[in-house]
């Protein structure tokens, strides 16, 4: 994992979102309140603040000068009708990236489909993705509930990698949200920190692999992906396993990400 001299993002991380497909209410409220607590550094200890503050991090890896990157979503459409079909790829994206940014460059794409919408990838363990289109950064994330819980829905059901592996209750009580908001935190980090294919990554360019993807299915201290998620925190209210508080008491479960300084996965934890 090295910086490869190219653009990160910076500043003010403006989001443009598109909600494609019936998406449910749980994942959208799930996924807003995870992204409002990304600003959140007043939320208990451990919080997803704290967390986006590793993310922050990553501009003094790429010799830039350590800044914040408050986070705010400027724009929000939805797509009921499945105008792009039911099967996404990247040739049917830009219409949506449209959608979500309405033209400023500025402003991230993000995708949000619904379950019973096919990503491409989605099922081969590409639980989040993210890319450049005409100069464009977006990402786009599944859910998995209906069609692969089995590749993305782990550690919230059992992994096809390792089906005797631990299994956990979902911090919402949704698997579908949480494993949404897992791939989208994933997405988020990979994308602030290579933008644009050349900034930090592991691997050749073609098949680059980000500071988040590199520590996929890994949680706390001791996890491996597929059997352990490693150490988390229970909620007593609902038996959910959390590592990250957000606003409003909410809990969510967020990715490793890799450590320049020890080069390893650091967790909240």
């Amino acid at each position: 994992m090295s910086y490869h001299g190219g653009e990160l993002l910076k500043g003010e991380l403006k989001l443009g979102l598109v909600w494609y497909g019936r998406v449910g209410r749980v994942q959208k409220n799930t996924i807003r309140s995870f992204l409002k607590s990304l600003n959140a550094l007043n939320a208990a200890s451990p919080n997803v603040a704290m967390w986006w503050q590793k993310v922050e991090s990553y501009q003094v890896t790429a010799n830039l000068a350590a800044g914040k990157m408050p986070v705010r979503v400027v724009n929000q459409a939805s797509d009921t009708s499945y105008g792009s079909g039911k099967i996404l790829t990247k040739d049917f994206l830009k219409p949506l990236i449209a959608k979500a940014t309405n033209g400023d460059k500025s402003v991230l794409a993000v995708i949000l489909a619904a379950r019973d919408v096919t990503v491409d990838g989605l099922c081969m363990g590409k639980c989040g993705q993210h890319g450049v289109l005409d100069l464009q950064p977006y990402l786009i994330v599944g859910n998995p509930e209906t069609e692969c819980p089995e590749a993305c829905g782990w550690p919230f059901v059992k992994s096809k990698h390792d089906p005797s592996g631990t299994v956990v209750n979902p911090p919402s009580g949704n698997v579908g949200a949480d494993a949404m908001v897992i791939a989208l935190a994933q997405s988020l980090a990979d994308t602030v920190s290579n933008p644009f294919n050349t900034g930090i990554f592991l691997g050749p360019e073609f098949k680059s692999v980000g500071v988040a993807q590199t520590c996929n299915g890994v949680f706390g201290p001791g996890g491996v992906a597929g059997q352990n998620p490693g150490k988390f925190l229970i909620n007593p209210k609902n038996g959910g396993a959390y590592n990250a508080n957000g606003l409003k008491g909410k809990k969510f479960l967020l990715p490793a990400l890799w450590d320049p300084k020890t080069n390893t996965c650091w967790t909240l934890l």
